[in-house]
């Protein structure tokens, strides 16, 4: 059973949450997903996992750095506009602290061995660490059902092709994401209408 969402933290918890997040992410706002959800939805039981589901897809089709979207989107849910300060800033410090004490001094060491070599090793981690939370939101977003009546199934498996052809059509056809998202937000629209419309006949 999935546990009710905590009270509203404090904006000092928040802070220090993302803080966290910010410090330890690599990778980009990618990399970032997984740190969030075990913080957000299975340590502080802020908001349930759909909920999250939700908000990931608003950061993502949102313009912007996928981070700070994250971290706008559940800030403003958590605590309002208030939120929103709290968790974009401790998004985003480490890395502007980080990346302006090494700005100056990183260019002398970037083509040296031994610094090519530590983030050649990042970068598997990274995809390990993009995969495990996309597998847990796609079982949570139904799309890994394998138990139910025969069309729960059907219906579960007809979801899963629609992440595969997006990949499939940015990989080999080019196209931009910005129309694959556009497509499915009125594609979704129309079929919730048209759904509603037969419900209420």
């Amino acid at each position: 059973m999935t546990p009710s969402p905590s009270p509203q933290p404090a904006l000092t918890e928040l802070f220090f949450s993302f803080l966290k997040i910010g410090a330890f992410t690599l990778g980009g706002g990618y990399a970032m997903i997984p740190l969030v959800r075990e913080e957000v939805v299975e340590k502080k039981c802020w908001m349930h996992d759909d909920e999250f589901l939700n908000m990931l897809a608003l950061a993502q089709s949102a313009p912007g750095v996928m981070a700070v979207n994250t971290a706008f989107f559940i800030g403003y849910k958590l605590r309002g506009y208030a939120g929103v300060f709290a968790a974009v800033l401790g998004s985003v410090l480490p890395s502007f602290t980080i990346i302006l004490l090494i700005a100056a001094v990183f260019t002398r060491f970037r083509e040296m061995p031994a610094v090519e070599a530590v983030f050649k090793g990042i970068r598997p981690a990274v995809v390990a660490l993009i995969a495990a939370p996309l597998w847990k939101m796609a079982r949570s977003a139904g799309l890994m059902q394998t138990q139910g009546t025969r069309r729960d199934i059907a219906v579960s498996w007809l979801l899963m092709l629609i992440p595969v052809a997006a990949a499939l059509l940015i990989w080999l056809a080019g196209l931009s994401p910005v129309i694959i998202i556009a497509f499915t937000i009125v594609a979704a629209l129309a079929v919730t209408i048209c759904q509603q419309r037969r419900t209420h006949r």
